[in-house]
């Protein structure tokens, strides 16, 4: 699969943005986008984003990422089900066929804390064991695991996968501008820009038991 290599440009310097990035940063933001103004069309870019990860990663030999992905795929189809089939408790206010925004109760999100940092832990200790190159496992475990959290509450339609979504962004854009990236932080914070809209937006959503 050599087109997966074509280099598109070299911005500012950076490291070479191949065909694939473009690509995946592109079905990611849309993604993003669509998911945080409630749009159902999310989910159909998220399985392209997917299919484009899941290449990438090979690509790049990150094989830890890489076998993440049937999971994240997995809460994809969960999350599409979850958003077009609601219970009568759970339906919209203003669109019986759609769910509504929920928040997590205080209980729930100590819980889910905590759940972070021990699979986190546990995974940087795997990925530092297996995989003694990676300059930081803990932090890209802990990143991973948020991702994997973030896409989870997204699938259940809480405000709260939004603050998830700004911890990884924060997090990202930080590790990018670290190594001297450029390509990457400008994606970053379109990333970041969009979780703060969808962070406001879907809390207006949650007072209209939308």
């Amino acid at each position: 699969m050599d087109w997966i290599n074509y280099t598109l440009f070299t911005f500012a310097g950076d490291r070479p943005v191949l065909l694939i990035d473009l690509v995946t940063s592109v079905l990611g933001l849309t993604c993003v986008f669509l998911a945080g103004r409630n749009n159902k069309y999310n989910f159909w870019v998220g399985y392209l984003y997917t299919v484009a990860l899941f290449l990438m990663f090979w690509n790049k030999n990150l094989y830890a990422s890489l076998l993440l992905q049937p999971i994240s795929l997995g809460i994809n189809i969960l999350g599409h089900y979850r958003w077009t089939h609601p219970k009568k408790e759970e339906e919209s206010s203003q669109d019986a066929s759609s769910l509504k925004v929920s928040m997590l109760s205080w209980t729930e999100r100590a819980f889910a804390i905590a759940m972070v940092f021990l699979i986190a832990g546990v995974w940087g200790w795997i990925l530092d064991t297996l995989f003694p190159g990676d300059p930081h496992p803990y932090l890209d475990s802990c990143v991973t695991v948020l991702i994997l959290v973030a896409q989870f509450l997204s699938a259940q339609k809480k405000w709260d996968c939004w603050i998830a979504w700004l911890l990884v962004n924060i997090t990202q854009l930080i590790l990018h501008i670290s190594v001297g990236h450029v390509f990457m932080p400008i994606v970053c914070t379109l990333y970041l820009i969009n979780g703060i809209s969808a962070l406001v937006g879907w809390m207006k959503l949650y007072r209209k038991k939308a």
